[in-house]
């Protein structure tokens, strides 16, 4: 069906994109998971309420969330020229991947966490638990299996968004079913590409939800 070249480009297609998931995620965790811990902390019936700060961090993310991820993409090319040195391929991609998840990765730290036991917090504090202490021994720890969960979630849909950026040139299997499949009405390559990001999904959420629920038997 496929000729080496045409499978060769497959298989990069797949490398490509598994590489712009995985580090956006990571990266994106870097910095959605402090911006869930503080959102959490801050709001009024955290540990420490700051009405002023969750505020700024509530809008920010809301604004972020609420753009399309296709005009987001659009809108930072100059800023990921100026960051990589150009605004297409897979490494570029990474630069709106980061900025688009990392609030949605927030949003997800805060409801883990707040999902917390207010029982258990505050056990901890008449222990004499300091507020670092209830936020990484308690309240992380509490919610492992919930943050590890919209991990998985925050994977699969960075997968999603990382396919959509190939109708500007994004690299890895979108790009390679918005050029052949779409441009040049190759079904064929069309169809492959989309079954293998399908996959690559399912393969997420599999482990994902493998390790959720391993982590949730050792509580």
């Amino acid at each position: 069906m496929f000729d080496p070249i045409t499978i060769k480009m497959l298989l990069e297609g797949i490398r490509d994109t598994i590489y712009m998931t995985l580090t956006s995620t990571l990266a994106g965790y870097a910095l959605g998971l402090p911006m869930g811990v503080i959102l959490a902390v801050t709001d009024k019936d955290g540990i420490r309420p700051n009405r002023a700060v969750y505020r700024i961090l509530d809008v920010i993310s809301n604004v972020v969330r609420s753009v399309p991820f296709l005009i987001l993409l659009i809108v930072l090319i100059p800023f990921t020229r100026f960051v990589v040195g150009k605004s297409y391929g897979s490494t570029a991609t990474i630069v709106p991947l980061v900025i688009s998840a990392a609030p949605y990765i927030g949003r997800l730290v805060e409801s883990s966490l707040k999902e917390v036991d207010k029982g258990v917090i505050e056990a901890a504090r008449s222990m004499g638990a300091s507020d670092f202490d209830v936020i990484f021994r308690v309240m992380l720890v509490e919610a492992r299996t919930s943050l590890v969960t919209g991990a998985t979630i925050a994977l699969g849909t960075i997968l999603g968004y990382s396919a959509m950026a190939g109708t500007v040139g994004g690299g890895g299997l979108g790009d390679i079913a918005v050029r052949y499949g779409y441009y040049r009405y190759q079904t064929d390559i069309m169809v492959v590409t989309v079954l293998l990001i399908i996959i690559l999904f399912q393969i997420f959420q599999t482990i994902g939800m493998k390790i959720a629920k391993k982590v949730e038997k050792r509580k």
